[in-house]
């Protein structure tokens, strides 16, 4: 399978996952749904993930994992997927508060975020199943613990 992943790191903070690490989760996610991918990782802190939710989504306040899929015409051929945007203080809080390893969550939202690009979504029950069915067997395939 063919990825290139560019990870941009818009904020220092301790514990960030490696490139290494978002390959091999990005990589998991796509098997069996693409061939060839190109996407973005940005992580970001606080003030960014406000900001960047606040214009998409209208609400004032950082979140966990935002995605922005390319949408492109399927008869371009292009492999490009889009972008995920990670808020490194909001997973850091969520993996602290649910008692998780921060690479698990970040793994997890990782995971999340590339099945939306791929458009899984969850705003319907079954959908949310489906979604979390995949995440979960994404994610034991990465030796991580259901994040359920």
């Amino acid at each position: 399978m063919a990825i290139d992943l560019a990870v941009q790191r818009a904020t220092v903070s301790p514990g960030l996952p490696a490139d290494d690490s978002f390959h091999a989760w990005v990589l998991a996610a796509l098997n069996g749904h693409r061939e060839a991918a190109e996407l973005v990782i940005r992580i970001v802190d606080a003030d960014e993930g406000r900001a960047l939710n606040a214009a998409w989504r209208g609400r004032e306040k950082a979140t966990n994992v935002l995605s922005f899929s390319a949408d492109l015409p399927a008869d371009l051929g292009l492999p490009v997927l889009g972008d995920l945007v990670l808020c490194a203080p909001v997973v850091a809080a969520e993996a602290a508060e649910q008692g998780k390893p921060l690479a698990d969550h970040f793994a997890h939202l990782t995971v999340h975020g590339v099945l939306h690009l791929l458009g899984y979504d969850h705003e319907q029950d079954a959908d949310a199943e489906r979604m979390e069915a995949e995440e979960r067997r994404i994610l034991a395939g990465l030796g991580i613990p259901d994040p359920y």
